[in-house]
Order: C-alpha cells, then structure tokens, then sequence
C-alpha cells in the first residue's frame, strides 16, 4: 500500500509538469486532451517567424552599419563618434529584435508598449551618459578646472543619469515613482545619521576640488606626511611618500588641517647650514660655497643663491647657504641636500678651510708665573674633556 502511495506521489508530480510545459507553449486548460501535434505545428510556425524578423532587422542594421561606414569621412564622422553611432544602432537593432520576439509570443499588447517606451528612454539616457563626459571635458579645459573636478562632476552626472534613467524606465511599467523617490529619501536620511563621518568627508571632499588648494602631483605637507598627491577620492586623499608608501587620509582630517603646498609656484627656496672655523676666511669659504651651487645642475641660477654668515657660534663660523629649485627635485630633496654638504666639504678640504668639531682648549700658566698651579697639574694622571681623556702628554 505504502509502495501504491508513492507511485501515484511521482505521478501527479509528472502529470503536473506535463500540464504545464503544454500550457507554457501556449496550449489551453479547458481542453479535454492535450493536443501535442497542433501545438508543436504552431511553435514551429512561430519560430520560423521570429527567425524571419530577425533575419530582416538583422539585413537592416547591417546595411545601415555598412553605410555608416562608407560615408563616415562625408558626414565627418571621428572614430569616437563612429563607435557611439554603431554603439546606438546595435542598442536598436537588440531592442527591435526583442519586441518582435514578445509580439510573436502572445504577450499583451500594453507589455509590448511599455517595453518599447522604457527602451526608448533607457537608450536615450545611454546616450547622454556617452556624451556627457566628452562634454564636461570640454567645459571644464575651457575654463581651465583640474582633471580632479572633472572625475567628481562625471561621477555625480553618471549616478544622476542612472537615477533618472531607472526611474524613467519603472514609470513606464506603471510603477508609483513618487513613493518611490519618497521612500528612498527616509532611507537615506536614516543612512545618513547613521554614517555622519563618511558624509562629512564627502562634503570635505568636494570642497577640496572646488577650492584647488592643492591637485594631484603637488608636493604637500600635512600633519606628520610629507609626500605627492595621487589621488583626491571623494572619501581620502592618497599621497605617496618618499618611502614609496600611501598615506590614506580622510578628507574631514585634510581640510582641517594645515597643509603646506611645496610646489604650488615655479620654484621653491630651501636651505642648509655649513660651519667653518674662526681662523678660516669668510670670503673663501663663500666663495667655495657659492661655486659649488653654480656647478649643481639641480639649482637654479635665478634667482641667485646666497651664503651669509647666520652666527658666530662656540665652535665656529655658521653659514646658511639658500638655494632654488624646481618643483620637480622637491621628492629628491633629501639627497640634494646631502650631496650638497658632501660636495661643500670636499671643496673646504681642497681650499684649506677646515670644518671644525666641538673642542676644549686648556691654556695653563708657566711655573714661573704660578709654580703650585703647575706642579699640581702636572702630578694629574689625567682629565676628561668633551667625554675624551686627556692626559698631561696631550698639553
């Protein structure tokens, strides 16, 4: 009994299935037996319809493409322009080839509609999607605004069109978009409280690229990084250090903060320090100096570099030496200056300057003059001067 159960359990399942493949190829529940032959003369001759549509919309757009083609130099036609047209015809051809495949296949008449118009509005906002970056380009080199701004406008303008383009299309297929626009702006004011520091840096954001404090490729100085701007996201500003390492920061962070833009004009000033003795002459150890900045291909010749005496200190003559340079040896400037010092002491060494070192010098009376100060001195073993031993020999 338990066996009889299941097979009349496996039985309706494949009577079932039977049903519904038949009335799925468009046969009808009413009929007493399931008319197979008809149905499968019926399916062939729609088949053999729908292949003659696309046969014939086919024809037409490739004729179309070819003509396209052919007169693309009267009708001067660049090869962007050439891919959009292609681009809008082969979108028509699949939407034509779509609805004629609905129409042979028993659906409504107000479906068939509705897909035409929806199509017809998303095709029309695919081609203001394509076109709209090749125009914000030109507007914003017409007025000479950054490639950051134009990323920025593109990104919204592209969100705006799909928003738009979505809403247009779900009217169509009766849809209530007002509801629906309605609720969608609770759920993003919930959104909203709920991520207040990524909208806060958002807006930070935006205004960045607006106020062009600083692009991408400038050399700027922010809290504790130093390093190249390579990205200015909606979110985080990217900077590349002199280690080869990304510093990720948060826009909030960056317009609240102090950022020093190292290459914002045509040459920058920097300076090093370089110590003679006292017994040295100034004007050669300047001259020195200055030669080696001249023979320095990095620094610029104007405006001219200088090297002043900035103190007379304990241990001896101190120049500042300034120079200029180009934005672009700003990312080497740690090198510059170390091959500067080391090339400095290489020309004190060859002009008899000498740099020198942090010393003490004991002057002690002769015997004649105080005899008790001298002999007890000299019964000294030794004395300690800058964390050296100094003995009664070194004097």
């Amino acid at each position: 009994m338990q066996i009889a159960s299941i097979k009349d359990f496996f039985e309706e399942i494949v009577n079932d299935l039977h049903t519904s493949l038949y009335l799925g190829l468009g046969g009808s529940i009413e009929e007493e037996t399931f008319d197979w032959k008809s149905q499968a003369v019926e399916l062939t001759s729609t088949g053999i319809k729908i292949l003659i549509l696309l046969a014939i919309l086919g024809f037409f757009y490739w004729l179309t493409v070819y003509m396209v083609k052919q007169s693309r130099t009267k009708i001067r036609l660049n090869e962007r322009r050439t891919k959009i047209v292609r681009s809008v015809l082969r979108y028509i051809w699949i939407v034509a080839s779509f609805i004629a495949i609905m129409s042979q296949m028993n659906f409504k008449p107000e479906t068939i509609e509705a897909t035409a118009k929806a199509s017809t509005w998303a095709g029309i906002y695919y081609v203001l999607w394509a076109t709209s970056g090749q125009v914000i380009h030109r507007v914003l080199q017409h007025y000479g605004l950054n490639a950051s701004i134009e990323q920025l406008l593109k990104n919204i303008l592209s969100v705006l069109l799909l928003v738009l383009g979505l809403a247009s299309v779900m009217a169509q297929f009766g849809f209530d978009i007002v509801s629906l626009v309605a609720g969608l702006g609770i759920v993003g004011l919930a959104v909203g409280f709920a991520a207040q520091s990524t909208l806060a840096n958002f807006i930070a954001g935006i205004t960045i690229l607006l106020e062009q404090s600083f692009q991408v490729g400038d050399w700027i100085h922010i809290n504790e990084n130093e390093g190249r701007v390579v990205l200015i996201a909606l979110r985080t500003t990217h900077i590349l250090t002199r280690d080869n390492i990304t510093v990720i920061i948060p826009n909030s962070n960056v317009a609240s903060s102090e950022v020093i833009n190292l290459t914002s004009k045509n040459f920058i000033r920097f300076d090093i320090r370089v110590r003679i003795a006292f017994e040295d002459d100034i004007a050669t150890a300047r001259k020195e100096i200055l030669q080696v900045l001249t023979d320095t291909e990095v620094i610029l010749s104007r405006p001219e570099h200088s090297a002043t005496v900035a103190e007379i200190g304990e241990y001896g003559v101190f120049f500042i030496v300034r120079f200029w340079v180009k934005p672009a040896a700003v990312a080497r400037m740690p090198i510059i200056k170390e091959n500067l010092r080391e090339d400095i002491k290489r020309a004190f060494d060859n002009a008899g300057v000498s740099t020198p070192y942090p010393h003490m010098r004991l002057l002690m009376p002769s015997e004649t003059d105080h005899p008790i100060a001298t002999k007890s001195f000299t019964a000294a073993t030794s004395m300690v001067s800058d964390g050296v031993p100094l003995t009664k020999n070194d004097h």
